[in-house]
């Protein structure tokens, strides 16, 4: 007579090859056979209501009104490093590298932020050309992680002798960021979104996060705002101005080697996207209107609207003769903001010193070209200082230049020098026992060059 296993049997069957523990937790029967449906939680498997103290927000006199209450200290560290993008993973490793404590703390679920999740895989701004010559600018911890990469197959193109502005496989690239942030020892706390900050008078003292384990804070001798929306020196009461761009959400086509070119141009349709390493797929930028990154209600509009334009036009290329074998792989899990706030730092960066290739005694990188036509330019040290906050610097697209040049602070290459050089200046503070704005600036200039950095 066949016998037909039970839930009861099936379980201790997987328990004896060591399969079992994922579903030891479930609620089965205590007798086999026995129905379990509609049945009861034991007293001992519930929660208790009390593990965690509460103290929700209330409704008093038509207002919201949340309660003082103590927070958990999840961590002290010498460095913390908001943001996990190409900025906040220089700035991490950078500064760990110097030797000295250092903390991460990013809210999605891998690095990168643009570059991987939204899906920017064009380092654009690698090189810039001096006196004729291609001469590239990202050099120090960004360069190394697209060395790294050049040693997996698929991973990367243009990361070579004479050319300029590579491209990276998202996958490859969140891998080979994972393997450096662990190399250099940082810890990382991933799936935390910062919610506010700590201050002692005007300096800053950590911040304040929220995750599936409630709020809790993170203490700090120094903090890198590598957010690329500077929302940790806006909630610190830091100076700063608010700019409107462009907010897109970039996709990927799968099976491009195998649509029919000819046929698709006589169609009028002459490019499928951006080269990425792999054959078969290529990438889709789509810059979007103009508008406020800060307000949740229309990024919520602008997601729903570009995932549902980007799939009707997908679906049109497959109707057109020559596409028929495109299909939609992947739309970016992150829109594509690409500016918002912008610190008020020591030093405004202005895109007329920029094209002029001025020099600065504090120079702590070099931005380059976005076609490699023209000269680089020096970031000096005061665009990442904020005027009057203490215990800060910023990262990346959000520090101090003004609004014509913003279009060549934002790309990678430059996030990844600017954070390189946020996290070496934040190190020295900490080892100096000093404030960021303190600093020995030729010591931090001989810290960014042992680490590899060009400034020129």
């Amino acid at each position: 007579m066949k016998h037909t296993l039970n839930r009861r049997e099936l379980l201790r069957l997987l328990s004896a090859a060591g399969l079992g523990a994922a579903f030891s937790r479930r609620a089965v029967a205590d007798e086999i056979g026995t129905a379990v449906t509609n049945a009861p939680v034991p007293e001992s498997k519930l929660v208790p209501s009390s593990t965690r103290p509460r103290y929700p927000a209330v409704l008093s006199g038509g207002k919201v009104i949340q309660p003082e209450r103590p927070l958990a200290v999840a961590a002290e560290t010498d460095v913390l490093v908001v943001g996990g993008g190409p900025a906040g993973f220089a700035a991490a490793v950078a500064a760990a590298r110097a030797g000295v404590r250092t903390t991460l703390v990013e809210r999605y679920g891998y690095f990168g932020g643009q570059w991987t999740g939204g899906l920017v895989l064009l380092v654009i701004s690698s090189h810039a050309r001096e006196n004729g010559q291609l001469v590239k600018v990202l050099r120090g911890v960004g360069d190394e992680l697209l060395e790294r990469l050049t040693r997996i197959d698929g991973a990367v193109v243009n990361q070579a002798p004479g050319r300029h502005n590579p491209t990276s496989d998202p996958e490859a690239t969140k891998f080979m960021m994972d393997e450096m942030i662990r190399e250099a020892g940082v810890k990382v706390f991933l799936h935390c979104w910062v919610a506010d900050v700590v201050m002692e008078g005007a300096a800053l003292r950590g911040v304040v996060f929220e995750s599936k384990a409630g709020r809790q804070a993170i203490l700090a001798r120094v903090v890198v705002d590598a957010t690329g929306d500077g929302d940790v020196f806006a909630a610190a009461g830091a100076e700063h101005e608010q700019r409107l761009h462009a907010i897109g959400l970039v996709h990927r086509l799968g099976n491009t080697d195998r649509a029919d070119a000819a046929q698709l141009k006589e169609a009028g349709i002459r490019s499928l996207g951006a080269l990425e390493p792999l054959p078969s797929v290529k990438w889709v930028n789509l810059r979007g209107p103009s508008t406020d990154c800060l307000d949740v209600a229309e990024l919520t509009r602008l997601e729903m609207e570009h995932r549902r334009s980007i799939w009707k036009r997908v679906q049109q290329l497959r109707k057109t003769p020559g596409g028929e074998k495109l299909f939609l792989l992947q739309t970016a899990p992150q829109l594509g903001v690409r500016i918002s706030r912008l610190l008020a730092g020591t030093h405004q960066l202005t895109y007329a010193e920029a094209r002029q290739g001025r020099k600065f005694p504090d120079t702590i990188a070099v931005g380059g070209a976005q076609n490699a036509q023209h000269i680089g330019w020096p970031i000096p040290y005061g665009a990442l200082v904020p005027r009057k906050l203490d215990n800060l610097l910023a990262a990346g697209r959000c520090i101090c230049v003004d609004e014509k040049l913003i279009e060549d602070m934002r790309l990678i290459a430059s996030c990844l020098t600017t954070g390189h050089a946020a996290g070496a200046a934040a190190a020295l503070a900490v080892q100096a026992r000093c404030r960021p704005r303190e600093i020995e600036i030729p010591r931090l200039q001989k810290l960014l060059r042992d680490q590899g950095a060009y400034l020129g």
